[in-house]
């Protein structure tokens, strides 16, 4: 029983009890093991001992006794005793020692402009144990190609002949032909070194992995540092914003036909020290009134040497490409300046642009040159005569420009006056005698002053009768194209003759309507005009006036 002792006294029950000295309780063991051979564990506890009384030999006497020979043998004379060396297999003599190579192979690719091969480099294991190899390809980042393990651990075959690759097969600079692939072995490791010169191989000599050209074509440039600027850019923005350097300049551009001189205003800009180059343009010219011939930018004025040969028709100018732009000490007046490839003559400046020289640059002399400054001839505008098609404002506005604009109207006067029509019965003027019985109506509308004639229905006339003129304004006929004057209010008159387009017509009629409106504006109405329309009508000016304040205080009431 596990735990308890007996003493010499037979095992029955009451015949033991239990020992409290005991701090092991795990499950015995029947066996141990001594130098590899398992014994009862009571056997070895009494080995052990006497191996303990008796004395133990020393390292030194062991090996002495191993390695010696006996002076004397028995048995037959021809077998001699001799030590032989352990047999030692190549899995454990061989184990965990690789033989590392470096190498490369060239993949062809088809149907890319870019590139024509691909130059792909390996690593190429060799394990000594079991003579297998292993063929890696270290993985770049962002290639797309798989890479990693190209073929896995195995014996590679040499030949068709059965044979397999050994390491005696392997030097540097040789090629390695596995599974259709050919490899380059180009170097190896230290340890690689090491053994296959131990074992009698002469190494040749390293040899470096060709370049991809596709690669090296995607690699960036290094970063180009530039130490920033000291200068404020914004207290430069702060002190000369809206202060500008103006000149006067000339460009005599050469042509073919003839040589034409053209003026220019160049413009400035302290803020930000930007140019503008702007045209004058003379009327008649011939060109296009274009705004400016050079926008607002910064105009370089030395590229750097790597740049110059560059085509300016494709170059992106940017501050690393520039080497200096144009300052205000470049713009000196009597001189001559080379903008964007254009040659201007600086003849003269503004005020401010020499009280400007005169406090920063005081060494800098102005030249302004004295131009000869033609008379401008003025052309009269010559404007034809009158055709006779449309009104006068619409052929007035087609000789004066191009695109016809159309004629203003008063707003003001065409809301006061909508629907006030001044109503006239006239008849023709004329000769014939089929014409002094035909009446017409001539009602002549305030809101535009526009007159329309009407005539009315005789029996038996055999004249078709209804509108004879539309709405239009009617000129006099002493009225002249440029100073045209129209048929008002004032000149309709009980008997006057209006001459209209050739046609004349004498007043013999007119509404009572007529008078009340002339009376209201008697100032403007000649008094001639409102005695004929008072007297044909019968009114006098005093009964006009009280039926006038009749008909407003019945309108109030």
């Amino acid at each position: 029983m596990a735990g308890y002792s007996t003493f010499g006294l037979p095992f029955l029950p009451g015949n033991c009890f239990r020992d409290f000295s005991k701090s092991e309780f795990h499950r015995p063991q029947t066996l141990s093991y001594l130098n590899g051979y398992g014994i009862p564990r009571c056997l070895r506890s009494t080995m052990s001992q006497e191996m303990l009384d008796t004395e133990c030999p020393t390292q030194n006497a062991m090996e002495q006794l191993f390695l010696q020979m006996p002076a004397l043998t028995y048995g037959q004379a021809g077998h001699s005793l001799t030590r032989e060396r352990p047999f030692i297999p190549s899995y454990v003599a061989f184990d965990k020692k690789v033989l590392r190579f470096y190498g490369y192979f060239m993949q062809e690719v088809l149907l890319s402009p870019q590139e024509n091969y691909r130059v792909r480099p390996v690593v190429i294991y060799y394990f000594l144990e079991d003579d297998s190899m292993c063929i890696i390809e270290p993985e770049v980042e962002n290639s797309g190609i798989p890479q990693g393990k190209l073929v896995k651990r195995q014996r590679l075959p040499k030949n068709d002949r059965g044979d397999y690759y050994h390491w005696k097969d392997l030097n540097l600079g040789v090629d390695l032909c596995a599974y259709g692939i050919i490899y380059r072995l180009t170097n190896c490791d230290a340890y690689t070194r090491e053994f296959l010169e131990s074992e009698g191989v002469l190494l040749s000599e390293p040899e470096e992995i060709p370049v991809d050209p596709y690669a090296e074509s995607r690699v960036e440039p290094e970063h180009c540092y530039i130490t920033p600027s000291d200068f404020d850019r914004l207290k430069q923005f702060l002190t000369m914003d809206r202060k500008v350097l103006r000149f006067f300049a000339l460009w005599t551009e050469m042509d073919d036909q003839s040589k034409e001189v053209r003026r220019f205003s160049i413009q400035y800009y302290l803020a930000d020290d930007t140019v503008e180059i702007r045209e004058f343009h003379e009327p008649n010219s011939g060109r296009d009134t274009l705004p400016v011939l050079l926008r607002r930018q910064r105009v370089p004025k030395n590229f750097k040497p790597k740049c110059k040969e560059f085509p300016r028709c494709v170059l992106e100018v940017s501050s690393q490409e520039v080497e200096e732009y144009f300052s205000p000490r470049d713009f000196r007046v009597g001189e001559t300046v080379y903008l964007m490839g254009r040659s201007f003559l600086l003849y003269d400046c503004d005020e401010f642009t020499r009280s400007y020289y005169k406090q920063q640059f005081p060494d800098m002399e102005l030249k302004p040159i004295q131009m000869d400054s033609g008379k401008e001839v003025h052309i009269k505008k010559e404007i034809p005569p009158y055709n006779g098609f449309g009104s006068l404002e619409d052929s007035l506005q087609n000789c004066l420009s191009l695109i016809p604009a159309p004629p203003k109207k008063d707003i003001l006067k065409m809301l006061e006056n909508d629907h006030k029509v001044l109503r006239y019965i006239a008849r023709m003027d004329s000769q014939k005698r089929q014409d002094e019985d035909r009446r017409f109506v001539i009602s002549y509308f305030l809101s535009n002053d526009m007159i329309s004639i009407f005539e009315k229905p005789t029996r038996n006339s055999g004249i078709i009768s209804g509108k004879f003129l539309e709405k239009t304004r009617v000129p006099k006929p002493s009225s002249t194209v440029d100073n045209p004057e129209y048929y008002g209010p004032g000149d309709f008159a009980i008997g006057a003759t209006l001459e209209v387009f050739g046609h004349r017509f004498v007043l013999i009629d007119a509404d009572l309507y007529v008078l009340k409106y002339l009376e209201t504006m008697n100032e403007q109405i000649p008094s001639d005009t409102l005695s004929s329309l008072r007297q044909h009508l019968g009114v006098e000016p005093e009964k006009a006036l009280a039926a006038e304040q009749s008909q407003e205080t019945e309108k109030t009431s």
